[in-house]
């Protein structure tokens, strides 16, 4: 089963900024995709099962940057 999850994410700006969460995400165990839209400020990740939403909260948290809400 595949699980999909969408962030907002406060304070992206650049392109640096869409790779620094893009890297980090992608090392939470599980995941298979990572998808940035700057301009909306959405982050979808997709992952082969259920998605561990603290770890992936940590991973954005640990590149720098905020989940909304």
């Amino acid at each position: 089963m595949v699980g999909t999850a969408v962030y907002t994410v406060e304070g992206m700006s650049c392109g640096h900024c869409v790779n620094s969460v893009t890297e980090e995400v992608t090392g939470v165990s599980g995941v298979t995709d990572v998808k940035v839209d700057l301009e909306s400020k959405k982050v979808t990740v997709t992952a082969e099962g259920p998605i561990d939403d603290a770890a992936v909260r940590a991973a954005i948290d640990e590149a720098g940057y905020e989940v909304a809400g």
